[in-house]
This record gives C-alpha cells, structure tokens and sequence, in this order.
C-alpha cells in the first residue's frame, strides 16, 4: 500500500528556483525503514551546493531530493524495526546521499540508522536546527583535534549555523573562540553569541589579529569552513604543532596546504561520526546534555511557514545574510 507525500525535487542544477514541491508516492515502510511525518527541517549550505552541483557528490537527476536536517513523528515502522515506535519523536541522522534520502518533504521514509532520538523537551523547530551543527562542531573539536579548557579556537565563517554551534562547544569545554566574519555588521551578534573576540576580515588581517589577541602565540585549534588559497594562510595564525580542520569549501578553488610544520591538518566529514552507532550515539548525548544544561542554544536566524517556502528559504541562504540555522516549519 503507498502513501502520498509532498517532496521538495530539483530536475536539473542551478539557483533556488529549481527546487519544487511535487506530490510522491511512498511505499509502507519495508523491514529496517521508518515512516516519519516530519513538522520541520533546517537548511545547511550543503544543501545550497548540492542543488548547484559544487558539492563533493553530484545530485542524482532528474527528480533529485535534497535536504539533511528534520525534526518530526514516527507514524509507521517496518519489520525488524526495534529502536523506534509509532509516536517517537525523532531527528534524522544526516548520514544518508541526499538525492534518495533527502528530508525535505512532509513525509519520508528512512532507514532506522538514518534517526536518532530527539532531545527532550525540545519543540521541533529548535531540534530541525541542532542536530548537523553541533555534531560537526563536537566531532571536529572534541573528538578529531581534543579541544581543552583554555585553548584559544579561531572560527572562520563564524555566523553560520556551525560557526555559531562552534562558538557554544567551544565555550563549553572551557575553550577561548576566537571568530571572523567578513563585515562589521554581524560583529555584535556574535559577540553576544559568545565569542570572546571578532575579527573582521574586509578591516583586519586574520593572522596579525590572532597573533595579537593570543599574545603572539596563535591559536590551538583552527577550525575552518572556507578553505581554497586563504587555508594555506591559517597555518601563520596557529600555534607550533597546532591543529588546522577543514571542514567547509565555500571557496571553491582547490585548498592550498600551510608550510608552518610541525602542524596537523585535518579534513573533517561529518559522516565519520554519525555514520557508526557509537558516533550517533556520542554525538546525541553530548547535544541532548547541553540542551538541558543550557550551554548549547540554537541560534534561528528565520522561519519560513511550509514547504512551499523551500526557494524563499534557500535564497536566504545563498545570500550569507542571516546568522545561525534556517528552519521551515512543516
């Protein structure tokens, strides 16, 4: 027996236009998936260079799903299913390719390693928006580079959604962020977000800054969403034997490596940790933890009311403009 559901697709790559809502068959959940109705999703710049094929994998056309990031309700379970029940309320896991597993859509159906639970008492419009930030910025601080109290962290591209969960984890460990955001307009926001200095790349060279801010010493841990020519530079602002992480491409000319050794040079993807159970599994305590001890916040930059909203909500997204997640309400 099928279901009907409504699904964001794209049919061929490009600009926030091509994504549309279409309506979709789905069959019950087979043995290993489960149904879920989903109430809201975040968007992720991942999800923007997906639909413009400069992500690290090319969308599967035509008719490709998109979307990593949902908070909603199991309605059905298949055979075999045992983690989760009709009424659960879940996350999905961000662990799945994106033209099959997209989440974008009123109803999707996944596999079980696919959810996680969702934190207590948390409304769905916050869970859509904890779930890709904080365990990318756990998973790349906390587990790949051993982030400690008192180590000073410089965030690059700080006012997005990992960017500002980065600040939190930071924080949490004890750890001085120290963050860039290209104009002085965001400065205040992410001052009151957390960080303990900005600075501000069209005003201020991010070495020299961070070399004056950590009294010449630089910092222990970069963690960097940007990459291409600009990377090799970062290696300048850390300290001797520091830890360099590349996790974004938003320059999307090949990165250059730094020559200031001995230093370590991580390339971080986020499946590595929740891909495995035992990753999914730290990644949720640590999230569902500082939610209830309040050391983690999602920051909303803006919410869009339904799916229909998908192209409004990605325009956003392309235009670097807000600061922290962008959540459409199901």
């Amino acid at each position: 027996m099928s279901i009907t559901a409504r699904a964001v697709l794209f049919h061929e790559i490009g600009g926030p236009d091509v994504l549309g809502v279409e309506e979709v068959e789905l069959p019950a959940p087979g043995p290993g998936e489960v149904l879920v109705r989903v109430e809201a999703l975040a968007l992720n710049r991942a999800e923007a260079l997906f639909r413009s094929g400069g992500y690290f994998y090319q969308p599967t056309l035509p008719g490709s799903r998109n979307g990593y990031e949902a908070a909603g309700v199991v309605e059905a379970v298949g055979a075999d299913v045992t983690a989760f029940a009709p009424g659960d309320l879940v996350l999905s896991a961000a662990n799945r390719e994106l033209s099959d597993h997209g989440v974008y859509g009123d109803l999707i159906l996944l596999p079980e390693t696919a959810l996680v639970p969702r934190p207590a008492g948390v409304d769905a419009q916050t869970a859509a928006a904890v779930w890709v930030t904080y365990s990318t910025a756990y998973g790349a601080l906390v587990e790949r580079a051993g982030m400690r109290a008192g180590d000073h962290v410089l965030i690059t591209g700080a006012s997005s959604g990992v960017g500002t969960a980065a600040i939190q984890v930071a924080r949490r460990a004890g750890a001085v962020p120290v963050v860039t955001t290209r104009t002085e307009a965001k400065r205040q926001r992410l001052l009151e977000l957390g960080a303990e200095h900005v600075i501000v790349t069209d005003d201020a060279d991010v070495v020299e800054e961070t070399k004056r801010l950590t009294g010449g010493r630089g910092a222990e841990i970069v963690l960097d969403a940007i990459g291409g020519a600009e990377f090799a530079a970062l290696g300048a602002a850390a300290v001797e034997d520091g830890t360099l992480i590349s996790y974004g491409w938003l320059n999307q000319q090949p990165i250059l490596l730094p020559m200031q050794w001995p230093l370590t040079v991580l390339g971080y993807n986020n499946f590595a940790l929740v891909g495995a159970p035992e990753g999914r599994r730290r990644a949720a305590h640590y999230i569902g933890s500082g939610l209830t001890d309040g050391t983690l916040r999602p920051v909303v930059a803006e919410v869009f009311d339904g799916l229909d909203r998908i192209r409004d909500a990605h325009r956003l997204m392309d235009s670097n403009a807000h600061t922290g997640k962008i959540v459409v309400r199901v």
